[in-house]
């Protein structure tokens, strides 16, 4: 039934069921959102969002004009995967290498960033569990 979904097709022209059903297709899309929040813990999700823009934005700023000394990812599930933060720290340091400008402050600000934000499958899991609770 993909084809109720997406619209039919007659004489190469789409045609959607809600088509001019405006108020309908607006609350379709709320409730599609709704179901996005419960299957993921939408703060969780925020949070490590703005980790990964505050990473993104902190490394345009040490690699500014070096661009291609960037290096390609910062990995927070494997940074979370290390067992301490100095374990943390000193991996930083090995992707940061090439960084000419100094990367202590980037480093200890991502380490305190870390704590208590979980990996990206845990957010998943915890997600599908809330589903099953109905």
């Amino acid at each position: 039934m993909a084809a109720n979904r997406v619209g039919r097709r007659c004489n190469n022209k789409v045609h959607s069921p809600n088509r001019g059903a405006t108020r309908e297709s607006g609350l379709s899309i709320q409730k599609r959102q709704a179901r996005v929040t419960v299957k993921y813990n939408r703060k969780e999700l925020q949070r490590r969002l703005d980790v990964e823009k505050w990473i993104d934005s902190s490394l345009d700023q040490l690699y500014l004009g070096r661009e291609e000394q960037m290096p390609e990812e910062v990995n927070i599930d494997e940074l979370l995967d290390l067992q301490s933060d100095e374990e943390r720290k000193h991996r930083l340091q090995e992707i940061l290498h090439a960084c000419s400008n100094n990367t202590d402050m980037f480093i200890k600000e991502l380490v305190v960033k870390l704590h208590g934000l979980q990996k990206q499958e845990e957010l998943q899991n915890d997600g599908m569990e809330h589903t099953h609770m109905r």
